[in-house]
C-alpha cells in the first residue's frame, strides 16, 4: 500500500483550504451590473423633467412675442368746408387710441399683440385728393386697414380706391344710401343711412300720439333733405299714416307763411321734414308765432345744433334727429334688455375721457371717430385674426350695442356693408325745473334720458 509522508499531507491540506477560500467565480460579477444598472437612470427621470419647467412655459410664450405694428390710414380735413366736423371725429379716434394702448393692444388668443398706429394726410375737404392720398396710404405707407374722412362725398371718393385695392374701411361721417348701394365688398357704414333719418320720428309719433293719422312732410329741396323726405313718406304710408302734405321749398328761403297756410289747411297731427340749420331755425320761429296748433314737429339738421336755444320758446318741444347725443343711455343694463351683447366703454366712461383729454363737451362726430376704431378692435378679436377676409367675416357677423348705439350691417349683395341697425336718437328741447332750455334724448326707448313732451 502506497504511503504519504506527513509532508505531503501538509502540502495537500493547505492546498484545498487554498482552493475553499478563493474568490467567487467572475461570471458572478458580470451579471450584477444590469440588475443594478437601470436604477439609477429610472431615479433621474424626474429630476430631467421637473414640474417648474412645465408650469413655466405659459408664462415665458407671450413675452417671446413683441407686439406688431397694425397701421390704419385716413384722410382728415383739416382744411376746407369740413374741417370742424372733422376735427372732432379725430379727437374721438384718437381717445379710441390711447385706450387700447393703456390696455397693452389688440390681444389674439395665442398671445399675439397688435399695437395700432395711425397715419392721416389734410385732403383739404377735396375729392380729388382723397382719392390721391388714400391710393397713397395703401401703396407706399402700407395701411393695414383705412377710416375713412368726414362726409358723404368725402367718403364715397376714398370707398372707390379702398374697394378698388381690396382693403377693409370703416366709414364715419357719412350717412348718404349711395354710396352703399354699389355692392361694395369691404366697406362698412357706421352711421345711420339718409333715407332712415327720420323714419324715427315717426316711430315715436305712433307710439306717443297713438291717435295721430295725418302727417304733413316738408322739407328743404337739396339732395340730403329730398332723399330724407323721399324716404319718409313710403314709410310713413306704411305704419298708417295719411301723408297729407309732401312739398319742397327752396334753398334759401325765409318766409314759409304760403307752407304753412297749406299746413294749416290739411290740419295734421305732425310735421317732418326741415333742412339745414338756417332754414329749420326760420321754419321753426315762424311756426310759434303763427300759433300753428301742431302737437309733434321733428326737423332734420337745426335742433341739435346749441344755438338753436336762442329762439326762445320757439324751440321747446321741437325733436330732431342725431346719430349720438351725450345724454344717451346705451349701456350694457339696456343691451342685456334688448338681448344683445354690449362691448366697449359706457357712455359716460367715454364722455368723461374726451372732457379730460379735450377739456370740451364730445358731439356725435367724436363719438362716430371713437367708434371706428372700437368696431374694428372687436373685429379683429372676434376674428381672432387681421386677415382682412377673416375681419370681413366677423363684420358681416356682428351684431351688438356699444355707448354709440347698436351696430349691425347689411350682408347683401347690393347693399353689402350698410348700416342696419344703428338707429338715429331724437333730441328734444325741454326746461329744465329753472325753466332754462336744455336738450334731452326722446327715443328710441332704450337710448332716452328723459319722456317725449308734445307741443302746445
Amino acid at each position: 500500500m502506497f504511503k504519504i509522508s506527513p509532508i505531503l499531507w501538509i502540502a495537500l491540506l493547505f492546498a484545498v483550504t487554498l482552493v475553499a477560500c478563493a474568490p467567487a467565480p467572475t461570471p458572478a460579477p458580470t451579471a450584477a451590473p444590469p440588475t443594478a444598472a437601470p436604477k439609477p437612470t429610472e431615479a433621474a427621470k424626474p429630476t430631467a423633467a421637473p414640474q417648474p419647467t412645465t408650469a413655466a412655459a405659459p408664462t415665458t410664450a407671450p413675452i417671446a412675442k413683441e407686439p406688431k405694428r397694425l397701421l390704419l390710414g385716413f384722410t382728415a380735413s383739416q382744411t376746407g368746408a369740413q374741417q370742424v366736423a372733422s376735427k372732432k371725429q379725430i379727437e374721438g379716434l384718437q381717445l379710441w387710441l390711447d385706450d387700447v394702448k393703456k390696455a397693452g393692444g389688440i390681444k389674439l388668443k395665442d398671445g399675439t399683440v397688435y399695437m395700432p398706429e395711425i397715419k392721416f394726410y389734410d385732403d383739404e375737404s377735396k375729392t380729388d385728393r382723397v382719392q390721391t392720398l388714400y391710393t397713397k396710404l395703401i401703396n407706399e405707407d402700407k395701411a393695414d386697414f383705412l377710416l375713412s374722412p368726414y362726409s358723404s362725398t368725402l367718403v364715397k371718393a376714398a370707398a372707390v380706391v379702398s374697394e378698388q385695392n381690396g382693403k377693409v374701411m370703416i366709414t364715419a361721417g357719412a350717412a348718404d344710401d349711395a354710396t352703399m348701394e354699389q355692392g361694395f365688398k369691404k366697406t362698412f357704414q357706421l352711421y345711420t343711412p339718409a333715407s332712415r333719418y327720420l323714419t324715427g320720428a315717426a316711430d315715436a309719433l305712433k307710439k306717443h300720439i297713438p291717435t295721430a293719422k295725418k302727417v304733413a312732410i316738408v322739407y328743404e329741396k337739396d339732395s340730403f333733405s329730398t332723399s330724407v323726405a323721399n324716404a319718409l313718406q313710403p314709410y310713413a304710408k306704411s305704419i298708417g299714416f295719411d301723408v297729407v302734405l309732401f312739398e319742397g321749398y327752396d334753398t334759401g328761403t325765409t318766409d314759409f307763411s304760403p307752407f304753412i297756410n297749406k299746413i294749416m289747411a290739411t290740419n295734421p297731427d305732425a310735421i317732418l321734414g326741415g333742412g339745414h340749420f338756417a332754414d329749420g331755425t326760420t321754419f321753426a320761429k315762424q311756426l310759434y308765432e303763427k300759433k300753428v296748433p301742431v302737437p309733434f314737429v321733428a326737423l332734420l339738421v337745426a335742433p341739435p345744433e346749441p344755438t338753436f336755444k336762442d329762439i326762445g320758446d320757439a324751440a321747446l318741444a321741437i325733436i330732431g334727429p342725431s346719430q349720438w347725443e351725450p345724454q344717451v343711455t346705451y349701456s350694457p343694463e339696456s343691451a342685456k334688455a334688448a338681448n344683445l351683447p354690449y362691448y366697449g366703454p359706457t357712455n359716460k366712461a367715454f364722455i368723461d375721457a374726451y372732457k379730460a383729454k379735450y377739456n370740451a363737451d364730445p358731439s356725435y362726430h367724436s363719438a362716430g371717430g371713437y367708434a371706428q376704431g372700437l368696431i374694428l378692435q372687436k373685429a379683429i378679436e372676434d376674428a381672432d385674426s387681421v386677415d382682412p377676409d377673416k375681419i370681413v367675416a366677423a363684420l358681416d357677423k356682428m351684431h351688438l350695442m356699444t355707448f354709440y348705439g347698436v351696430i349691425k350691417f347689411s350682408t347683401d349683395p347690393k347693399t353689402h356693408g350698410k348700416q342696419v341697425a344703428h338707429e338715429m336718437v331724437y333730441m328734444q328741447w325741454q326746461k329744465d325745473s329753472a325753466g332754462k332750455l336744455i336738450t334731452q334724448i326722446v327715443w328710441p326707448p332704450e337710448a332716452k334720458s328723459a319722456a317725449l313732451i308734445l307741443r302746445k
